[in-house]
């Protein structure tokens, strides 16, 4: 654009905005408008709305003109770049497409820089950053067919499907970093009870025969089944990998009685909620990693070593051998608690050997050896239980349950000792972990056919988890200021990106003003 269009230019300043607003107008004065419902009415607004708004933007930023430099443009390479072309780009937005004519400053043999792209903070494919906001909450939440399909109703940009997985897996690539600035930064951390609890729990994620672990997918490809179309009992598809989901909270301790629990359950009014809750999910990292992020985000929490530390698992022994490593490499003192729904989930199968019919009888056996191991009397009860199978003479088969049930007891013993965690008025029951697994994982996951990658299923998880815990908005503004380190900063000399020259707006017109006439 050479200088005298573009002083023509400027004296149209908004004159399509205003064309397109009046044409609005006019539309809505029409006959035809007259006899639409409201519905018609919202629906055509909105759309005429978009490409006015297009509009609006694209004369800014044609307005704003090509961001030419008075001083030297340098890259990082020390070559000053003194060649200077227009260059066109397209930009898509929520609003549509619009065109933007820029300086681009280059030398022989050296990439362009281009002054205006860093000022607008535009990424070096044509999403804007706003419409790549856009389409990781939604792919976050639902398919990305139902992305597409969401973007080109609530928006007017346009972003295929594989362009949706390519901008989610960009859009989750600051996660760590986001943490571990917030880990560093030293802000007074909130308020909140005395009890730390953390929790670990593994869900897997139907993935491509190429993103399986070593071991699964060799195991799928040497698999054959007795069956052409339907899996025979005990086959497995070998098609999952185990994500490892984490949790982080604060809780207010309260103290309780074996009594409180069976008398009100595990979510009666005793109990006390989680605060600043937390969780997260990685299928790409391996559990010793995930559980050594969950100690770092813990010790953000209680950097001066305040809290009673508690840690929350269903039995895993790899997840409890990784926590006792942890927590002794760090000087940690950390109580592991065995999650007693788990225990409870036992007891009733052990209950249905002696009490098949179900009932009362069934019910009253379950109550009174879950008070004995909530007084902390585990082993007592699994002992007790092995004596009543062998005195019935129980065929092995059928007492199977009982001897699962006692073995689960007995291995887990040091992690049942709910007297003490009642005492002290630690939470027992992984009621936090579970959900995370259902609401990260499970309801998002677990689409009707769908094989996951590696790279889109962790991208997604990251997202969902900063949705969760309610920190999305804070991490896309950390996002928005990294992309534009790596995209504009990185690029120029000492990281100096140059001002740029602003044309001279022109006069602002008068506006007619109405006078009352009385």
């Amino acid at each position: 654009m050479n200088a005298l269009a573009e002083v023509s230019c400027m004296e149209r300043s908004y004159e399509m905005s205003r064309n397109e607003l009046e044409n609005i107008i006019d539309f809505l004065e029409s006959e035809d408008v007259a006899s639409m419902n409201q519905s018609e009415l919202e629906r055509a607004i909105q759309e005429k709305g978009f490409e006015l708004m297009r509009q609006l933007l694209q004369e800014h930023i044609r307005n704003r003109g090509p961001g030419t430099c008075d001083a030297p443009v340098q890259g990082e390479d020390g070559v000053k770049r003194s060649r200077l072309q227009l260059h066109e780009r397209q930009i898509e937005t929520i609003f549509g497409t619009i065109f933007a004519n820029r300086a681009g400053y280059g030398h022989e043999g050296c990439e362009s820089l281009h002054p205006l792209d860093a000022e607008l903070n535009l990424p070096e494919e044509r999403y804007s950053l706003e419409l790549r906001r856009r389409v990781a909450e939604e792919a976050a939440r639902s398919s990305f067919d139902e992305t597409v399909e969401t973007i080109q109703k609530t928006t007017a940009g346009h972003v295929p499907k594989r362009q949706v997985e390519e901008l989610v897996i960009r859009a989750a690539r600051d996660f760590d970093d986001f943490y571990r600035q917030r880990h560093q930064a030293a802000v007074a951390a909130p308020v909140s009870g005395s009890v730390l609890a953390m929790s670990v729990d593994g869900k897997g994620v139907v993935m491509r025969p190429e993103d399986l672990r070593q071991q699964t997918r060799k195991a799928a490809e040497n698999r054959t089944h007795k069956m052409d179309k339907r899996l025979s009992k005990g086959e497995k598809k070998n098609a999952k990998r185990m994500s490892t989901v984490a949790a982080v909270y604060t809780t207010v301790p309260v103290i309780r009685q074996p009594e409180d629990i069976i008398g009100n359950g595990l979510c009666g009014s005793q109990r006390a909620g989680p605060e600043h809750k937390r969780v997260w999910a990685s299928i790409e990292k391996p559990p010793e990693q995930v559980i050594a992020d969950m100690f770092e985000e813990a010790g953000a929490r209680d950097p001066c070593n305040e809290k009673t530390w508690v840690a929350l698992v269903d039995g895993n022994a790899t997840q409890i051998r990784i926590l006792q490593h942890m927590a002794k490499e760090k000087k940690q003192e950390l109580t592991i608690v065995v999650d007693i729904i788990h225990v409870i989930e036992y007891l009733w199968s052990a209950g249905r050997v002696f009490y098949p019919q179900g009932g009362q009888a069934l019910e009253n056996w379950v109550n009174h050896r879950l008070g004995e191991i909530l007084k902390g009397k585990a082993g007592y009860v699994a002992g007790g239980m092995r004596r009543s199978a062998t005195k019935r003479h129980l065929d092995a088969q059928t007492r199977k349950p009982v001897d699962k049930c006692a073995g689960y007891l007995l291995n887990h013993r040091p992690y049942l000792r709910y007297d003490r965690y009642l005492a002290q008025g630690l939470p027992i029951a992984t009621g936090v972990i579970e959900g995370a697994c259902r609401h990260l994982v499970k309801d998002r996951m677990e689409v009707t056919g769908a094989r996951w990658s590696l790279t889109g299923a962790e991208a997604i998880l990251l997202l969902r988890a900063l949705r969760a815990s309610r920190d999305f908005e804070e991490y896309w503004h950390f996002h928005e200021a990294r992309e534009y380190e790596r995209t504009h900063r990185s690029k120029y000399a000492d990281g100096i990106v140059p001002n740029t020259s602003k044309p001279n707006a022109p006069p602002k017109k008068k506006r007619a003003h109405l006078r009352q006439i009385k």
